[in-house]
């Protein structure tokens, strides 16, 4: 699998499977072997039972998600993806905006990613 298609199947799939929660299909993108680091500061998350369990995690109290990722930006095997949330987190409205950066194996499967976000109240 070429990097372009990895990543816009990586892209699709987690835009799909965050509107409806789904852990499961975000997870099967990653090696089970891969490491996740959300925000520069916070310890990586090691393996994909990991990354499943702080997916899950991080959508404990929201809903109703409107989620758009945008077409990915491909070097190499890397490819960098922004992304944009409205959601309700407990009932507030908030907007999450970000980007993922993300390795991808020969198979197609990310071995490494990072993302960057940042939220505010509201829908803007």
């Amino acid at each position: 699998m070429d990097t372009r298609a990895a990543a816009r199947r990586f892209a699709d799939t987690w835009q799909h499977a965050w509107t409806h929660h789904d852990v499961a299909a975000i997870t099967a993108l990653y090696r089970d072997d891969a490491v996740h680091t959300s925000m520069p500061f916070r310890p990586p998350h090691h393996g994909r039972q990991a990354i499943a369990d702080y997916i899950t995690w991080s959508f404990t109290g929201e809903t109703d998600p409107h989620v758009t990722f945008a077409t990915p930006v491909v070097d190499g095997d890397q490819a960098a993806i922004e992304f944009r949330v409205h959601a309700y987190d407990d009932g507030r409205p908030i907007t999450l905006a970000g980007c993922v950066f993300a390795r991808f194996d020969a198979g197609g499967l990310a071995v490494q990613t990072r993302d960057y976000w940042h939220t505010t109240d509201g829908h803007h």
